[in-house]
């Protein structure tokens, strides 16, 4: 109890004190091995040195209510090196940014997202917003019409973690989304597990058949690779390359 303590503490000076990065993970694509974005992951260097796992902090930020204010952080700091690379002449790429259920459901997240693309002079195309198939899930018809919405803002849209949220296929089609991302649960075991090796196939081909974009989560060997590659996933992302 008093490490949770002293953690949601220190948590609520982290951002004062300029202990959050933002480390920037590449999307690859699977045919070309051309970088196509990149994810930007939240990292916080504790005071002493140590690197809080995000696994860790983040469900402390969403439980004592700091997860909106760090997560517009987020936002602003992704949009600011986006705007870096531009002026730096280096080929734009779009960076993805994950929206907390919290974030998702507040209610000027638009303007959250306009003011920061605008302050920072970043192309709506290459700002892309993430959110997991349980948010998406929670509140569908609301999820669809807040989607939209984001979506008239010329953002992309990915759904996150798919495969763990139980989607209504009905309610997917209806989703105005780029791309699902395959959650790394049913990435790690491939190709040896039988059960992880048919829902990436059914995910990749299902995906295909509405017109959206398939990206792997979590790909961090040759044989993952090899197999994502062999059943036509479009992208991956993992250790395996960054």
């Amino acid at each position: 109890a008093m490490e949770r303590l002293l953690l949601e503490k220190e948590l609520r000076y982290a951002l004062a004190r300029n202990e959050f990065l933002l480390n920037f993970q590449p999307k690859v694509n699977l045919r070309s091995g051309e970088i196509t974005g990149f994810e930007a992951l939240l990292r916080w260097h504790r005071t002493g040195g140590e690197i809080v796992s995000p696994a860790v902090f983040i469900p402390v930020m969403e439980e004592c209510g700091l997860i909106e204010e760090v997560g517009e952080w987020v936002l602003r700091s992704a949009c600011a090196q986006l705007n870096t690379w531009q002026k730096a002449g280096l080929k734009p790429v779009p960076v993805a940014v994950n929206l907390s259920p919290k974030q998702f459901q507040h209610h000027d997240i638009g303007g959250v997202i306009m003011r920061a693309m605008r302050d920072h002079g970043v192309d709506p195309s290459l700002l892309e917003l993430e959110i997991t198939e349980s948010t998406a899930m929670n509140n569908a018809e609301g999820a669809i019409a807040a989607l939209k919405n984001l979506k008239d803002l010329g953002v992309r849209i990915a759904i996150d973690d798919f495969g763990t949220g139980y989607s209504s296929l009905s309610y997917l089609t209806r989703f105005p989304i780029d791309s699902l991302k395959i959650d790394r649960s049913f990435v790690i075991d491939l190709p040896d597990s039988g059960d992880g090796a048919s829902i990436a196939r059914a995910v990749i081909t299902m995906a295909h058949a509405l017109r959206l974009k398939v990206i792997a989560e979590g790909v961090e060997n040759l044989a993952q690779l090899e197999f994502l590659t062999d059943n036509d996933c479009d992208e991956m992302q993992g250790y395996y390359c960054s």
